[in-house]
């Protein structure tokens, strides 16, 4: 049996889709770890960068890493190791990524 930590110790990276890209060369990996009750659990990293998004329906925690997420109604999260979110599926936001951010996600 695999365990945890080297199941995501290293996350297979790939670059932002170029019209999602503001600034930067921001790349994105993702490991899903399970599937609980019809909804996927895994890990998602993202690194230093700004990159625009539509979001699903989601519930996350951060592990490590900051970013700044911004709502296209103004609303801003920061984000640090520690935090809980939740983003809503059509949400238009804005991720300003100034440390890899690393999360754990339910979507």
């Amino acid at each position: 049996m695999e365990h945890l930590l080297d199941t995501i110790s290293d996350l297979p990276a790939e670059p932002v889709d170029p019209a999602q890209v503001v600034t930067g060369s921001p790349t994105t990996g993702f490991r899903a770890l399970a599937a609980v009750a019809g909804a996927e659990v895994g890990v998602w990293e993202i690194t230093p960068g700004v990159m625009t998004d539509v979001e699903v329906d989601e519930v996350f925690v951060i592990l490590s890493g900051s970013a700044t997420v911004t709502f296209d109604d103004g609303e801003v999260l920061e984000l640090r190791p520690g935090v809980a979110a939740r983003l809503r599926e059509g949400d238009h936001t804005t991720w300003t990524v100034h440390e890899t951010l690393r999360k754990v996600y339910v979507s």
